[in-house]
């Protein structure tokens, strides 16, 4: 253990290490907290491909960008977190799961219905929905 620890640290800081470590727990924590705050407070027919969605439809056009600008931003960082979590301490597969509900691209309901229909993913969020006396969640029948 010692030789790998020697290895990395001549490539990488001390300093930096201790940083992703602490950066990599902030996070874990964080997601233990902010998965369960979303997906209990999404409607249980959010993943259903067949409800239209419509983000901030009656809003001013100008107000509309910068809040498509400032989610896909967010969606973007939440992807991203989720693909580290594969790695690191963290529920990779939910976050990555919020951050491509937060992003803007073709077929990404169709992705998302993939996602959370994955028997395990169902199953993890329909138990966080009950825990907070929700509904479970619902999604489209097969074709």
């Amino acid at each position: 253990m010692d030789a790998i620890l020697a290895t990395v640290t001549q490539y990488v800081p001390v300093q930096i290490l201790v940083w992703l470590t602490v950066g990599s727990l902030i996070g874990f924590i964080g997601t233990l907290i902010a998965i369960p705050f979303i997906m209990v407070r999404l409607p249980s027919d959010y993943f259903d491909t067949r409800v239209p969605r419509h983000w901030m439809k009656d809003h001013h056009p100008v107000l509309r960008l910068i809040g498509l600008i400032v989610k896909n931003a967010v969606g973007a960082i939440f992807l991203l977190a989720g693909f580290a979590m594969l790695f690191l301490p963290g529920q990779g597969i939910l976050t990555m799961l919020i951050g491509i509900s937060l992003l803007d691209f073709p077929r990404k309901r169709e992705i998302e219905a993939k996602i959370v229909g994955q028997p395990t993913v169902l199953q993890a969020l329909n138990a966080m929905r009950a825990k907070f006396e929700k509904p479970p969640l619902t999604l489209s029948p097969d074709p």
